[in-house]
């Protein structure tokens, strides 16, 4: 019975999201149980995708990428799909109505993984919305759950969200990025030579996406509120500390936020939450 493999699909996409990253595992757990399943399937069609640019090194990456995308719009056309991680996807794409045209718009970044490895201002302001921003709108879709106003209230709020942590995402993996795959995201700057002023103006630029999300965040529907604020506060803790490497060394150490520091923040952001301080 299809119910039993969609069962299977969906606990594939969750365990490929608790694998892969606790800190959106934290978040999607703070989060209402009735939006978990869909928040985990876009998960694991996102970090596939990334998966095949980032790490399959020894295999034709563009082949890969390309039967990768091939498969995800026949798994939607057909509503079903031997993949277990594009079957739960589709499922969300079909549920929450989620348009097409952001499903492109994200395997066209990833796509340009694979071509560009320095960035124009205009190619990278088309990347931060391909792989980050109109994923914040797949999962505001599932937020908002059919509710058009709202929805489009809330979008640009969600998308500056997506644009802050994927900006703090190539801040944190810097070294890997540039030393390892030999990309360079940030325009206009030779990061071999980074210095501390073109770092200070980056993070004026995450700020300011960050006080736009802030705003958007406190007014979504409370199956999402206290979830997605915990990973505002997760991110923005990992900024602090980020901030505070200096640009010699931002090239030689990977910052990160231990478990430890995680339950700090989820308690003190529970508390907030359940005294309406957001």
């Amino acid at each position: 019975m299809k119910h039993l493999f969609d069962d299977v699909s969906f606990a594939t996409s969750k365990h490929t999201t608790r694998t892969y990253s606790t800190s959106f595992s934290l978040g999607i757990y703070c989060l209402n149980k009735s939006v978990h399943t869909p928040i985990y399937n876009i998960y694991g069609f996102v970090r596939f995708a990334d998966e095949i640019v980032d790490s399959f090194h020894d295999y034709d990456k563009v082949k890969l990428l390309k039967e990768f995308r091939e498969e995800t719009y026949k798994a939607i056309e057909r509503g079903i799909s031997i993949n277990p991680i594009l079957n739960s996807f589709q499922h969300v794409v079909k549920k929450y109505k989620i348009e097409m045209e952001l499903v492109e718009c994200f395997l066209n970044s990833m796509e340009m993984d694979l071509t560009e490895n320095r960035h124009s201002q205009n190619s990278y302001e088309t990347y931060i919305l391909g792989s980050a921003e109109v994923v914040g709108l797949m999962c505001l879709r599932v937020f908002t759950n059919g509710d058009e106003s709202q929805y489009q209230k809330l979008k640009p709020s969600a998308m500056k969200l997506g644009s802050a942590f994927q900006k703090i995402n190539f801040l944190r993996d810097i070294k890997d990025d540039y030393k390892t795959l030999g990309r360079t995201y940030f325009p206009n700057i030779d990061i071999a030579l980074l210095t501390n002023k073109e770092k200070a103006e980056i993070e004026l630029d995450i700020e300011s996406d960050f006080r736009v999300a802030l705003e958007g965040i406190k007014q979504l529907p409370m199956n999402a509120r206290f979830g997605v604020y915990v990973a505002y506060v997760y991110y923005y803790a990992l900024f602090t500390k980020i901030k505070g490497i200096p640009s010699y060394r931002i090239m030689k150490e990977r910052a990160r936020i231990s478990n430890y520091q995680k339950i700090g923040l989820l308690a003190r952001s529970y508390f907030k939450h359940s005294l309406r301080m957001l």
